[in-house]
């Protein structure tokens, strides 16, 4: 069966300007044309842009994913380097995911900061509680804050000191 860029692109549940674009930027040099240039997406093209979608969602350039796709037309001869590319693609998304939990862990402590707050109608209340009476979840969370902002503090003294 044969689609179109915007059969496709439905299929795919994604604009259909999105594989314009990536037809645009080399990432297509697997889909057919017709005697008069129209795309001509078939089945097996499904599996090549799925993969390309979620090599975006991780974060790969478009650089990378074209490289992907022409070591891939090469053929067996290049499976070492795609596994490579592949790897360090994990790595990065890795990175990321790990840099979201933490993002996450803080989202979590500061809406309970701000319910304690509320619960008690001020912020010195969750401000001035020991470590030992946070919750424990959120005990790592604060104290990676006091340092991040004691570290901006003493950076912003060093500058100051320098200027003076």
């Amino acid at each position: 069966m044969v689609y179109t860029v915007g059969e496709m692109a439905k299929r795919l549940g994604i604009p259909a300007s999105t594989l314009r674009y990536y037809d645009k930027e080399g990432l297509l040099p697997f889909v057919e044309r017709s005697s008069g240039g129209i795309r001509m997406f078939r089945e097996k093209d499904y599996g090549w842009l799925k993969v390309i979608g979620c090599l975006k969602k991780a974060g790969m350039s478009l650089k990378d994913i074209r490289s992907y796709i022409a070591l891939t037309m090469q053929g067996d001869e290049t499976i070492g380097q795609r596994l490579e590319l592949f790897r360090n693609q994990r790595e990065v998304l890795l990175a990321q995911m790990a840099e979201l939990e933490q993002t996450l862990e803080t989202l979590d402590y500061k809406c309970w900061y701000y319910e304690t707050a509320k619960a008690a109608g001020s912020t010195d209340v969750p401000e001035n509680m020991t470590m030992e009476e946070l919750p424990e979840r959120f005990r790592a969370v604060r104290q990676h804050l006091r340092d991040s902002e004691q570290a901006r503090e003493e950076r912003f003294l060093g500058e100051a000191r320098k200027r003076a």
